[in-house]
């Protein structure tokens, strides 16, 4: 309950009466915790399926979740893509990038990243929500961001900065929590659009034979298409900042669910 509290406490809005005791053991379980602190998201999700499905405009309903997405976040993760993108894009080295990420004002490459970011979660989300097997995929999506966390925060991988929640939990994940992890993700992504094609309106792979079993290696693209996105990010800031920070952390989340939504929707396209 510890570590599910510090979960929510660090990564959403909702009230937990305070951060509790954190250590290395919370910090590990909370991060390999943080999908759960999607599951309202999906709740979200699949009410704008229905209001869709009831007439409404897919991209308003699109844009109705990705703005309660960054409420419920309280925007951290978002202010978390703009600092490192404007840290990336300041000098050549590390202390010019972590000053620059510690600037109050947003440069024009962390507005760019936070404008772009949005606009591809908003568009892409709205060509998912029209079938029920795009929502679950929009779903698988919405996990796959919050499991970047425990891949970021695998032993090995450093924090740029002494202090910070960077340096709270880097390196806290070991392997066997992050396959278990992982094997989890894997088996949502791959059974969840499945399930949810069954929603009214029909998927657009309900029709076909081999719908279920491409519904579900869809799933797992979606996944691994955030996850690759995110770890790419990771291993870029490493080589820039030295190590993870909390920014890096928040802006993996945001890049692994543009990546996977953009994806998602670009199979749902061609599928249809």
């Amino acid at each position: 309950m510890n570590a599910v509290r510090l979960a929510f406490g660090l990564l959403t809005a909702v009230p937990t009466g305070g951060l509790p005791r954190v250590d290395p053991r919370a910090a590990r379980a909370a991060m390999l915790l943080a999908p759960v602190t999607a599951l309202p998201l999906l709740a979200v999700v699949a009410a704008a399926h229905a209001m869709v499905a009831a007439g409404a405009p897919s991209l308003v309903a699109a844009t109705l979740v990705v703005a309660f997405g960054a409420l419920y976040s309280r925007g951290m993760h978002l202010d978390g893509l703009a600092d490192t993108a404007d840290g990336l894009s300041a000098g050549y080295d590390a202390e010019s990038s972590l000053r620059a990420m510690k600037a109050s004002d947003t440069g024009p490459s962390g507005v760019a990243a936070v404008t772009l970011a949005l606009l591809v979660e908003v568009v892409a989300l709205g060509s998912l929500l029209p079938s029920g097997a795009g929502t679950g995929l929009a779903c698988v999506a919405w996990l796959a961001s919050r499991h970047t966390l425990a891949l970021a925060c695998r032993r090995g991988v450093p924090a740029a900065q002494p202090e910070g929640l960077g340096a709270l939990v880097a390196g806290t994940v070991g392997p066997l929590g992050l396959a278990t992890s992982a094997a989890v993700l894997a088996a949502v992504a791959a059974t969840l659009p499945l399930m949810a094609s069954a929603l009214p309106p029909s998927s657009f792979l309900a029709t076909s034979a081999a719908g279920g079993s491409s519904t579900g290696w869809l799933g797992l693209l979606v996944a691994g298409s955030g996850l690759a996105a995110s770890a790419a990010l990771v291993r870029r800031c490493r080589r820039r900042l030295g190590g993870i920070s909390g920014d890096v952390l928040g802006a993996g989340i945001e890049v692994s669910l543009s990546a996977s939504l953009a994806v998602g929707a670009l199979a749902v396209g061609m599928a249809s």
